[in-house]
């Protein structure tokens, strides 16, 4: 498999009025994944809007959402992606985890402070 984009991040600070226009503005329901999270299907891409206070993520001080705003990038191999940039000078290799919604992943900043998931291209969930 090559690499591909598969969603984009749309934080957003109510997830239901965000529901509601979305679905509006896109001609469909989409689908809730999570407490803070809906998603909906574009050509293959999926616009994620995240409330992260409803889906009960840390909402402070620190959150900047045009600082949190995650690319996901599909790769086939997680292990070996980890382990190499764990080797890199990113500024944050987090560890693989498996999420509610079923995807194994992890989270890392690259030497730019970009903020990148890499999830194993065999769990991504694309809320269908």
């Amino acid at each position: 498999m090559k690499q591909r984009l598969y969603r984009i991040i749309l934080p957003v600070k109510n997830i239901d009025k965000a529901e509601n226009f979305y679905s509006r503005i896109l001609n469909q329901k989409g689908i809730r994944v999570s407490p803070g999270r809906h998603y909906f299907n574009l050509g293959g891409t999926i616009l994620a809007c995240y409330d992260p206070k409803a889906d009960g993520d840390e909402y402070g001080q620190g959150w900047k959402f045009h600082e949190n705003q995650y690319i996901y990038i599909a790769v086939a191999d997680i292990q070996s992606v980890n382990a190499k940039m764990k080797k890199l000078d990113c500024k944050y290799v987090g560890e693989i985890e498996k999420m509610p919604w079923g995807e194994t992943l992890f989270y890392a900043n690259d030497p730019f402070e970009n903020p990148i998931c890499f999830v194993d291209e065999k769990t991504i969930f694309t809320g269908e």
